[in-house]
C-alpha cells in the first residue's frame, strides 16, 4: 500500500492531510486516451468534496478541453496529468470558489512529449473566510519537443485577509525552440471599481458579485455547458458576497 503523503511531498504541501487520510488509499486514476486526430471534452463540477485523479493522454494532432468548477465540501482536490504527443492541443479552464474553512486544490502536470503541441491553462480562485485555495501546475517540455507553445494564467482573489491562496506555476524545459509563459497574481477587489458600480445604483453585495463574476467568467469560455457553469459559479459567488 502506498504511504500517506506528508508535507514534504510538494504536491501535497497545502492539502488537508486529515481529509486525505480518511480517503486513503485512493483508487487508481481514471485513464483517458484520445486517439490520433481525435477530440475530447469534459466538464467536472466538484460539489461534494473528495479527491479526483485523471491521467489524460493526447495522441498526435488530437484536441482536448477540460473545464473544472471546484467548490464543494470541506476538502476538494482535482489532480490532472496530461501527456501531449506531436501537434496535440490541450486547454484547461478552472475555477475554485471557497469560503469558511474549505480547502480546495487543483494540481496539474502537463508533459509535452513531442514537437508542435500547444497547451493553455486558465485558473481563477475566489476565497473568503478562512478558505485555502491551491493551484500547483507544472509544464514539462521533453528533449526534442521543439515548437512547444504553452501558457499558464493563474489569478486568485481574496475577499478576506484570513483566506489563503497558494499558486505555483512551474516550467521544466529541455528543448531550446519553445514558447512558454506563465503569469500569477493574487489580490483583492478593486475599491475604485466597487465604488463606481455602487455609484451607478448597485448595492455593495451586487457590485462585489458582478466583479467576481467577471473575474471567473473567462475560464468557462468554450464549454458546451457554459451557461450552466456560469450559473453554478454565480450562486457560489453570491453566497460569499
Amino acid at each position: 500500500m502506498t504511504a500517506l503523503p506528508t508535507r514534504r511531498d510538494e504536491a501535497w504541501r497545502y492539502a488537508d492531510l486529515d481529509a486525505v487520510a480518511r480517503a486513503w488509499p485512493l483508487p487508481a486514476p481514471e485513464q483517458i486516451q484520445v486517439a490520433d486526430g481525435g477530440k475530447f471534452a469534459r466538464t467536472i463540477v466538484q460539489d461534494k468534496g473528495g479527491i479526483q485523479q485523471i491521467d489524460l493522454h493526447l495522441g498526435a494532432n488530437s484536441i482536448a478541453s477540460l473545464h473544472f468548477l471546484n467548490f464543494g465540501a470541506d476538502y476538494g482536490r482535482i489532480e490532472l496529468n496530461v501527456t501531449l504527443e506531436a501537434g496535440a492541443d490541450f486547454a484547461l479552464g478552472a475555477a475554485q470558489i471557497g469560503g469558511a474553512k474549505q480547502t480546495l486544490e487543483i494540481i496539474t502536470t502537463v508533459t509535452h512529449a513531442a514537437p508542435d503541441a500547444t497547451s493553455r491553462q486558465i485558473v481563477r480562485s475566489v476565497l473568503a473566510g478562512q478558505a485555502t485555495g491551491t493551484y500547483l501546475g507544472k509544464v514539462a517540455v521533453a528533449r526534442g519537443a521543439q515548437h512547444t507553445d504553452s501558457e499558464q494564467s493563474v489569478k486568485a482573489m481574496l475577499l478576506d485577509r484570513t483566506a489563503t491562496a497558494n499558486a505555483k506555476p512551474e516550467l521544466e524545459i529541455y528543448a531550446d525552440d519553445v514558447k512558454c509563459a506563465h503569469g500569477c497574481a493574487i489580490g483583492e477587489l478593486d475599491a475604485m471599481a466597487l465604488f463606481y458600480l455602487q455609484s451607478r445604483g448597485l448595492t455593495p453585495a451586487e457590485a462585489k458579485t458582478l466583479l467576481l463574476q467577471a473575474f471567473v467568467a473567462e475560464v468557462f469560455e468554450g464549454a458546451a455547458d457554459q451557461e450552466t457553469l456560469q450559473a453554478l459559479a454565480l450562486a457560489q459567488l453570491e453566497a460569499l458576497a
